[in-house]
């Protein structure tokens, strides 16, 4: 016996502890929820409104103009300063046009990714703060880009809260409570206190 157990080939055994069927391995469970990808774009605010503040003006406001650019034609023509006089001229026309044109919609979206305006996107890479501006009566959002072109984004809000909307923006960009005005801006305000082209009792309603 011991020679022929010699003579037969040592085959490994099967572990005992083993099944001796296969196992089923459980099924990866169907994602009934496709939308809870971390990585997936949302939508977290999106509103159409008009693509710059607008305020309807009176004949008032026109009839000053119209002299106010009669008297700076007459001081530019006795110092024979005629390219300005056209320059003023062009500027006059663009102002009459602003006021009487109004703005078509617009459509705004902010996403997780950055922000729309029209066919235009920005990455939040590419910008840095936002702040709040109200200009005849209409918030404006002011967002600051890294580039210098364009170098500001001017969203109008319409009828939304300027308060929910700094809330969706906070987590991507930091806000600047204070913005120190420019020159022309100051400028710009002085006269219109001092020096308005039209009564605020005159305008007419837009």
């Amino acid at each position: 016996m011991a020679a022929i157990d010699k003579q037969k080939p040592l085959l490994p055994k099967e572990p005992g502890d083993l099944p001796k069927e296969p196992l089923e391995l459980p099924k990866p469970e169907a994602r009934s929820d496709q939308t809870s990808s971390p990585h997936e774009i949302k939508t977290l605010l999106a509103w159409t409104a008009p693509g710059r503040p607008f305020r309807k003006r009176g004949k008032q406001y026109y009839l000053t103009s119209l002299l106010i650019m009669l008297l700076v034609e007459i001081i530019l023509f006795l110092f024979s300063q005629y390219l300005l006089m056209l320059v003023v001229v062009s500027l006059v026309f663009v102002s009459f046009a602003l006021a009487t044109v109004p703005p078509r919609d617009f459509h705004y979206r902010i996403s997780t990714e950055g922000i729309t305006i029209e066919d235009h996107f920005f990455l939040w890479q590419e910008l840095y703060d936002f702040y709040f501006r109200k200009i005849d009566g209409v918030d404006i959002l002011h967002i600051r880009t890294h580039a210098f072109i364009p170098g500001e984004l001017t969203l109008t809000l319409g009828d939304l809260d300027k308060d929910h909307v700094k809330t969706v923006i906070l987590p991507y960009l930091p806000f600047r409570e204070v913005i120190r005005p420019t020159f022309m801006e100051n400028s710009g305000d002085w006269l219109a206190r001092n020096f308005p082209l039209e009564n605020p009792k005159n305008q007419v309603a837009s």
